[in-house]
Formats: C-alpha cells, sequence, structure tokens
C-alpha cells in the first residue's frame, strides 16, 4: 500500500468542483494543524534541512510519523524535496513560497501561545477543580 495514495477524489460527488474545493480546503487546515506539521514548518523556514535536523528538532516524533509527516506536506505543496547525488544521498526539505506566507501566520499562534499559556493553564486547573465536583451522568 503506498503512503502517498489519497482515495478522497475518488469518493461519490467528490467531482463536483465546489465539494472537491471544499474538500480541499479541509484537508489542507487538517494538514496543517496536525500535532507535527507546524513544527515541520517553522523548522523548514528557516532554511533547508535534513531529514535528521528535523528529527533532532523535534525528539519525541518516531521516524515513521516525521516521514509521513514530511511526505503529506510536500504532496500539499508546501515542502520540496531535494535528493543531491552523493554517497550516501543527502536529502534536504525546505518550505515553498507557499508555506513561507503560512509561516507568518503560524508564527502568530505560536506567539499567542507563549503569551497565553500561563492563562490556561490556570483556566484548565480552574475547570479541572469544578469539573471534579459535578455529579457523575449516567
Amino acid at each position: 500500500m503506498s503512503q502517498r495514495n489519497s482515495a478522497v477524489t475518488d469518493q461519490a460527488g467528490a467531482t463536483d468542483p465546489e465539494k472537491l474545493a471544499v474538500c480541499t480546503v479541509l484537508e489542507a487546515i487538517n494538514r496543517i494543524s496536525g500535532k507535527w506539521a507546524i513544527s515541520i514548518l517553522l523548522e523548514a523556514s528557516r532554511g533547508p534541512a535534513r531529514f535528521t535536523e528535523l528529527e533532532r528538532a523535534m525528539p519525541s516524533i518516531s521516524r515513521r510519523m516525521l516521514t509521513l509527516t514530511l511526505r503529506n506536506l510536500e504532496r500539499d505543496g508546501l515542502l520540496v524535496r531535494t535528493v543531491y547525488p552523493t554517497v550516501p544521498p543527502r536529502v534536504e526539505y525546505e518550505a515553498t513560497p507557499m508555506a513561507r506566507e503560512l509561516y507568518d501566520s503560524l508564527s502568530g499562534v505560536v506567539d499567542w501561545a507563549e503569551r497565553h499559556h500561563e492563562a490556561i493553564a490556570l483556566a484548565r486547573e480552574a475547570y479541572d477543580g469544578h469539573a471534579g465536583c459535578a455529579p457523575a451522568r449516567k
């Protein structure tokens, strides 16, 4: 089974241009909102990055998940994969102009999260404290 296959466009009704456009938009948003995509795009936007550099930048990602996420980002046109004919082959991933445009938005989200992480933690503690006192539902 190929990891590069996507059956979304083969589904019934997906030939309607309007439905296809909505499907593509939702897929793109889901792709960039994935657990690892933002970190990978931020790293690749700083300049070409090798697989091992990306792996070191995200120590808790598995090699398989990094590979799948890189393939999907490449498929969506957000990364360019370049293979250099050396021994062993050198592979680099670089953000495309479209991904660099997205970088500003992603940086804004990261900045927002950094500014508000304490308030979010306090809100969670308050919520969890109240939720623990609520009667159990049947």
